[in-house]
């Protein structure tokens, strides 16, 4: 096998968007945030982290959010989460369509589509943040 493991999702952002960023995945969702090498740091975007999996937020000039495309973060706590994302003005929506699992789904402030996934026997699955 050559692939080994899976190190970090990249997620476009637009220009300046580094704020709602922060707020989003940072404050709403609980990822910590890293501090990008310095060499990357005048490219703008963000980096964030749940465990050794990292999700990178690049500035995109022609941005165009992911609609499909999207990460899925295990929760602990899928209604709790959900009633925060509302409370904020952002939509989740509940979907039950796979055995075994709770999960909704909500966009960024970009648009960009996220999955939430709470496993039916347990809070958060084998990895945790």
């Amino acid at each position: 096998m050559m692939v080994v493991g899976l190190d970090h999702v990249q997620l476009a952002l637009p220009p300046g968007g580094e704020p709602e960023a922060r707020a989003f995945y940072g404050g709403l969702l609980g990822l910590a945030e890293l501090p990008k090498p310095e060499p990357l740091a005048a490219r703008g975007g963000l980096w964030f982290a749940c465990g050794a999996l990292q999700v990178h937020l690049g500035v995109e000039p022609d941005f165009r959010p992911a609609k499909k495309a999207h990460p899925a973060f295990r929760v602990r706590d899928l209604a709790a989460l959900t009633a925060a994302l509302r409370a904020e003005g952002f939509e989740a929506t509940r979907d039950e369509a796979m055995a075994g699992v709770h999960r909704a789904f909500t966009s960024d402030p970009f648009g960009n589509r996220i999955e939430l996934i709470q496993t039916v026997d347990g809070p958060q699955g084998a990895h945790g943040c």
